[in-house]
């Protein structure tokens, strides 16, 4: 299968692309802007926080300890990585330094606002039928407004697009759980949550 990856946003001229893009102040300390990946009219699109720090030197999301168990669970329901658009709310890897490593450093909502404009163009490229969020960060940029996810796993949920978007755990949350029983609770969640997005996106 043939992978689109996009490097600048069609429509957006005017605003350059996420690689010349100055909206917020990520882009000074990071390696490269890191786009969504994936076909062109994919059916589903997933939609993670920011790039880690795998990703901001590989130029390509989820290529690091979550997107490798990422791939991981959709396998497991399915769903075949490649098949996926899969994107981030943020385009550039914001970090602190803690001794000599980058450790990530959640996005603001500045930065949030500032990158959504590219999220929305990629929405608008790709046209997927069914969005799927990883964690709260992801849900706010989608949504516009801050929700909780176990209050939006219990309701319909539609982007402005008017595209249903299913919210789930990122899957760092399962690498830093802290108990096996707890880690055992989230994959089993994000798995039904897969599931039930791999069904929606085929009626």
């Amino acid at each position: 299968m043939q992978v689109h990856v996009l490097h600048t946003a069609p429509g957006l001229r005017d605003e350059g692309s996420p690689a010349t893009c100055r909206r917020c102040t990520l882009w000074r300390e990071a390696t490269q802007a890191v786009t969504g990946e994936g076909p062109r009219g994919a059916r589903l699109m997933l939609v993670g926080e920011a790039p880690g720090s795998e990703e901001d030197r590989a130029g390509r999301p989820f290529v690091g300890p979550s997107g490798i168990l990422l791939h991981e669970l959709l396998r497991e329901v399915g769903i075949e990585p490649a098949s996926v658009f899969m994107t981030n709310a943020v385009k550039h890897f914001g970090y602190q330094m803690r001794g000599r490593r980058r450790m990530h450093k959640t996005p603001g909502q500045r930065e949030i606002e500032a990158c959504n404009l590219w999220l929305r163009q990629e929405i608008e490229d790709i046209g997927p039928k069914v969005i799927i969020t990883l964690g709260t960060t992801a849900l706010k940029a989608i949504m516009g407004e801050r929700l909780a996810i176990v209050a939006a796993r219990e309701r319909a949920l539609a982007a402005p697009e008017g595209i249903p978007v299913i919210a789930t755990y990122q899957p760092l949350a399962l690498l830093r759980a802290p108990a096996q029983e707890e880690k055992d609770a989230l994959r089993r969640t994000v798995l039904s949550d897969l599931k039930r997005a791999l069904s929606l996106a085929a009626m």
